[in-house]
């Protein structure tokens, strides 16, 4: 079933309605995402055929669908940009886009297997009846003349790309590159995919920005994919992209990227040591954990669900059918974890959510009975930012 996606009021991105709310249906139930937490960012465990047959329905239903792709870059600035973070928790797919992150899941027993970096899903929509039919596509920015030169290419070619529109806003503020103009201009291409070639934090901020006024259905951030497309810089092989050394040849390629590589490697490698690694002994301490009970308890004004045990994977489909229940009753929703003995990664992608959904209508997750042991776990997933709400 597809949901009505409201702008929430926690994020003043997200301020502006769409003129038409009844088209506002694009996104899937969120509660029906296969998502994980992981290092406080979510990101869906899904394969390329997944991925194209949600935009494909997005696409059919005509309302805003934000793809993200975090890579290690995003997971390193959304630990220290609270709004690039809340760029990702309000998107409708996290896809991982970064062999780093899958060793990551690997190591946390999380099952996303497969990298879906944005360079290789611009491929794919190349790809002949990769949706069952043709992507009209709009591309915006990129260096001067480089959009261009991509779209012409697509044109030529009978892929599954048509470009129906190219802008280069030049370098600007994020409202100096919403103008009135830029808007319309990239609404009236009727397009059914933007593709924002922008470095990562303006881009994800552009994104938000425009969530509703902006009219093709689905709309991710490609980054350097429209140097690689126009050929001004080349793609590692396969071989090094496969085994997480695409890095390399992207400094070699651009000399100037090795700065943000040894920033970002820095920050990964003390992720591992205060997080990941602490994080593989909790889940061999508690790996015997099995029941878990999910009770609800409902009063006018708010609806308390309660869950004692263990909150692992092998519980989360009983407990989002009561948590489903209760945002249905549109009251406050409380979880109570006085008796939860463990938190999970996918529990943690379906507290994200229910909190999306919650933010959708302008209400706040809050968390009651948070012991001393639990909200180590939550600091170790890097998701204690969940807690600032605590009753």
């Amino acid at each position: 079933m597809l949901k009505t996606l409201r702008p929430p009021a926690v994020s003043a991105d997200f301020s502006e309605q769409p003129a038409d709310p009844q088209s506002a249906c694009a996104s899937p139930d969120d509660l029906s995402r296969n998502v994980f937490g992981l290092l406080g960012i979510p990101v869906d465990a899904l394969d390329f055929p997944s991925l194209l047959r949600s935009m494909d329905l997005a696409t059919n239903a005509g309302s805003p669908f934000l793809i993200s792709t975090p890579n290690v870059n995003f997971l390193v600035k959304s630990q220290i940009i609270g709004t690039f973070r809340e760029s990702m928790l309000l998107s409708d797919l996290c896809l991982a886009d970064g062999m780093p992150l899958i060793w990551i899941a690997k190591l946390l027993g999380i099952p996303i297997h497969e990298r879906i970096a944005g360079s290789d899903l611009f491929g794919r929509l190349k790809s002949v009846n990769a949706t069952g039919r043709r992507l009209r596509v709009f591309l915006l920015g990129g260096a001067e003349g480089l959009a261009a030169a991509v779209g012409a290419r697509l044109n030529a070619e009978s892929g599954g790309l048509e470009c129906v529109g190219v802008l280069n806003p030049g370098f600007g503020t994020i409202e100096e590159m919403s103008s009135p103009e830029i808007i319309d201009e990239i609404n009236a291409s009727n397009a059914d995919l933007i593709a924002v070639f922008f470095g990562a934090e303006k881009a994800q901020a552009w994104l938000l920005h425009n969530h509703w006024r902006l009219r093709p259905p689905v709309r991710a951030q490609f980054g350097a994919t429209i140097n690689f497309e126009a050929g001004t810089v080349r793609r590692a092989p396969p071989m090094l992209r496969s085994t997480g050394f695409e890095w390399l040849w992207r400094i070699k390629e651009e000399p100037y990227l090795w700065r943000r590589y040894w920033s970002d490697g820095r920050a990964l490698l003390a992720m591992l040591v205060t997080s990941v690694l602490p994080l593989m002994l909790s889940e061999w301490r508690v790996r015997n954990l099995k029941k878990l009970s999910v009770a609800r308890h409902e009063d006018h004004g708010s609806v308390t669900i309660a869950l004692s045990g263990a909150a692992v994977a092998a519980h989360a489909d009983a407990a989002i059918k009561q948590l489903r229940d209760a945002l249905d009753s549109g009251k406050r929703m409380v979880l109570d974890v006085s008796n939860t003995q463990y938190i999970d990664a996918r529990f943690f992608g379906v507290f994200l959510m229910v909190r999306k959904q919650l933010a959708s209508r302008g209400q706040k997750l809050l968390f009651t009975g948070v012991s001393a042991g639990l909200r180590r776990v939550f600091r170790l997933n890097r998701f204690e930012f969940l807690l600032s709400q605590e009753v």
